[in-house]
């Protein structure tokens, strides 16, 4: 009889137990699930980490030959972004050349910087075109920016170009605003120097300075560079000054050469 009582208790719990946790407050047991689900998890976890470890040298080499495409590729793509960014500047160059071409009166022929010469490399650039293409000496070298320097010797396919920081160059310029007249040449030091200027000229710093009709070289007009110091001297009747040129000459590519009549 008791044992009967017993099985009896014993079958309606297992049967009441489903019913009792269904409709418990959920929050009583999340403490127990937690518990036993983080212990059950631990043998899994012993079970599955050497098939892990095992598939990670199976697949070590195939994951290494990947790594390595993906870096080829992301290096053929770095040159083509640098390609394309540096033809976007080229064509930008050469489109600012033939609109100043188009623009000026004189036949000219456009030409790329190919080197420099050793011996004068700060004031000699050499030049892809030459006299069969109708280049002579002392034909002046501008670029869409400005005065750049005037042919220095001419080969037939090439020439050398003496840029206007040459001490030996020079070139008759007006500062734009004031009309005053005087001589700009060279210093070797990347700037230009202008002299004979009237100490009543008022001359100011930022002034533009163009070519003067003067010149035996250069058309009128053209801009040479921006007054960047002014220097007055008691022992002289006149004033001269300090010119940044407008082109910057360390990293000019592409010139005209303007092939107008000498003087």
């Amino acid at each position: 009889m008791f044992q009967s009582s017993r099985k009896k208790i014993i079958y309606f719990l297992v049967l009441a137990l489903p019913f009792f946790i269904l409709f418990l407050n959920q929050n009583t047991f999340s403490g127990l699930r937690t518990t036993v689900v983080s212990v059950s998890s631990w043998p899994i976890k012993i079970v599955t980490f050497p098939l892990k470890e095992m598939k990670k040298v199976l697949f070590y080499r195939k994951t290494f030959n990947q790594n390595k495409v993906l870096k080829d590729e992301n290096e053929i793509l770095k040159r083509r972004l640098i390609e394309q960014e540096e033809l976007s500047k080229e064509n930008s160059r050469f489109k600012d050349l033939l609109d100043f071409k188009s623009t000026s009166v004189f036949s000219s022929v456009a030409a790329s910087v190919i080197g420099r010469d050793p011996s004068n490399w700060s004031a000699v650039i050499v030049i892809d075109r030459g006299s069969i293409d109708g280049l002579k000496q002392g034909m002046p070298v501008v670029s869409s920016l400005g005065v750049v320097g005037k042919i220095l010797e001419v080969g037939s396919k090439i020439s050398k170009v003496m840029l206007l920081t040459d001490p030996s160059f020079s070139v008759a310029a007006i500062i734009q605003h004031n009309r005053e007249q005087g001589l700009v040449s060279g210093t070797l030091q990347g700037i230009c120097r202008m002299q004979y200027l009237s100490p009543k000229s008022k001359t100011n710093i930022g002034d533009n300075v163009i070519t003067s009709k003067l010149s035996s070289f250069f058309p009128e007009g053209l801009l040479v560079g921006k007054v960047i110091a002014v220097q007055d001297s008691p022992s002289s009747p006149t004033i001269e000054c300090f010119v940044e040129p407008v082109v910057s000459l360390s990293q000019i590519e592409e010139v005209i050469v303007l092939k107008m009549p000498q003087k």
